[in-house]
């Protein structure tokens, strides 16, 4: 379990960084160590702490340490598991990665409906469990092997089957770059559902042009008339580049956002010039 200090404590249970604390990242007899550090990387990009490796057909090298670039914590305190039962024992949700439907099947979620789901869970909390077990919440997400994923034993011990949509002719993802897929999956949609942060507040408004007359400019015809609108305003004395050195990313963004066509660019470029001879 990841420890907290006094402060994180004091946080409100159903903070983003209490659900990312409560997910394990599980890797069942993995073969290339690399994996291993890779995955441990791609798990850090995304607040992920927890990672238990299952049975490793060769043990965590230094191989792995160079791929994990800053994720070395992970690797430093990651669990080795003889069994898949014995890694899952204390979760209260197991979900298993899977390519493609068993015998049997269980429920199959999209990476996005998972973590809706967990999320969820995670908020019934509240007024389901005293504060302790609230801290010790865990979900599992379980990863196969790099050649034939997890066995159907294996698969039943999960809740539910995660499928990551992928192209039919060959859906097959390294297992890192899964582990990032759906790692970054559960961190977006945690992070607006758990915090006062909402997408309006992360990012400016977007114009989308519905309808289109004339074909749109290519990107090379925007720096171009970025550079003549820049031209043109220092002379007219109204930027100076010696002195504005956010002008430039202002017309950039100006121009980005009016998605300008063929004729408007036209249109603009022929002002520029005639203000230019003035």
């Amino acid at each position: 379990m990841v420890t907290t200090d006094t402060n994180a404590s004091q946080q409100p249970f159903s903070s983003l960084a209490a659900f990312l604390a409560g997910i394990r990242i599980v890797m069942v007899n993995t073969t290339l160590p690399a994996n291993i550090g890779s995955a441990a990387r791609a798990m850090h990009t995304m607040g992920l702490t927890q990672l238990t490796v299952v049975a490793p057909k060769l043990p965590i090298n230094e191989d792995s340490y160079a791929h994990a670039a800053g994720a070395k914590a992970i690797l430093d305190a990651v669990t080795i598991c003889d069994t898949l039962e014995q890694a899952l024992q204390d979760c209260h949700w197991v979900i298993a990665t899977s390519s493609r439907q068993r015998h049997i099947p269980r429920p199959v979620l999209s990476p996005r409906q998972a973590a809706e789901l967990m999320v969820t869970n995670f908020q019934n909390l509240d007024d389901l469990m005293t504060d302790s077990a609230h801290r010790n919440w865990q979900i599992a997400i379980v990863f196969g092997r790099e050649d034939r994923g997890l066995t159907n034993e294996e698969l039943q011990l999960a809740d539910y089957h995660i499928q990551i949509p992928a192209n039919a002719e060959y859906g097959v993802l390294n297992v890192a770059a899964a582990v990032q897929v759906i790692a970054s999956v559960f961190y977006e949609t945690a992070e607006l559902a758990l915090t006062a942060k909402t997408a309006a507040e992360k990012s400016i408004d977007l114009t989308f042009r519905q309808q289109w007359d004339e074909p749109p400019i290519s990107n090379e015809q925007r720096l171009q008339l970025e550079n003549r609108l820049l031209a043109l305003l220092e002379n007219l004395d109204i930027y100076n580049p010696a002195q504005s050195k956010v002008m430039p990313q202002r017309i950039n963004r100006l121009l980005s956002r009016l998605q300008l066509d063929i004729k408007e660019y036209q249109l603009l470029q022929a002002t520029i010039a005639k203000l230019l001879k003035r």
